[in-house]
């Protein structure tokens, strides 16, 4: 998969994305990243991206030029181009498992007080991670791509590794142990230690959806029910 942010600040990217699971996962080849400034598509000395707004009010808008020829070039017929924005969809499992599916991604990150908004027919999705304002939309896109990258066949030595995470069939995770046994009188539940595997997952459904009422209920509407597989009982035929 390929990744490409517009961005003023690349450094920002590269500094966050660098290390842990996403920086193998960039070493291994599962995920290529790439920055491209909008700097590089002006024409004056100093290279401006930003001005004031028409009609007055506060801060600098990015300019729609700049934009335009950054998504221009980037742009193929398997791209995605998405805005950080307010006013996008909020960021959440279900849309980081679609974004996980392309191809690539051009992510544009907005800035300062905000975008000249004739650049949105370029756009094809706008996200936002919730009702909060960032000074810009790079954080945003650290996000996404580390939500997106581990979602990745290959990220993970072990298949599978994100099925029982928090938000998978609406619910979240149940608490999880390591050693000790028993750390400051306070023991792992039996269940976990007795090898059952049936009886572990069924104890780990019930802590989860226990959980996820106390904290989230609102998933709740939509959580998954374990799977019950039906037996079929056999006809006795009886002879005669």
């Amino acid at each position: 998969m390929k990744i490409d942010v517009i961005t003023a600040f690349g450094d920002l990217i590269e500094n966050a994305l660098s290390q842990s699971i996403v920086g193998r996962a960039r070493k291994a080849g599962i995920i290529k990243l790439g920055t491209l400034s909008p700097r590089e598509f002006t024409e004056d000395k100093h290279h401006t991206i930003d001005d004031r707004p028409y009609g007055g009010g506060p801060g600098m808008l990015l300019k729609a030029e700049p934009l335009y020829r950054a998504i221009k070039k980037l742009r193929k017929k398997t791209s995605l181009v998405v805005m950080t924005s307010p006013r996008g969809q909020v960021f959440n499992q279900t849309l980081a498992k679609k974004l996980a599916k392309k191809k690539h991604l051009i992510i544009v990150c907005g800035h300062y007080e905000g975008v000249d908004a004739r650049i949105y027919p370029e756009v094809d999705l706008e996200v936002s991670l919730g009702d909060y304002i960032l000074t810009g939309g790079e954080l945003a896109a650290c996000v996404m791509i580390d939500a997106i990258t581990r979602l990745q066949p290959g990220t993970f030595k072990k298949d599978g590794v994100t099925s029982s995470e928090s938000f998978e069939g609406n619910l979240l995770e149940a608490p999880q142990y390591t050693r000790p046994e028993v750390w400051r009188g306070k023991k792992v539940p039996a269940v976990l230690l007795n090898g059952n595997h049936k009886e572990i997952e069924a104890w780990k459904h019930e802590q989860a959806l226990q959980i996820t009422k106390k904290f989230r209920p609102d998933l709740l509407e939509n959580a998954s029910q374990p799977k019950v597989k039906k037996v079929q009982r056999k006809k006795q035929i009886r002879r005669k």
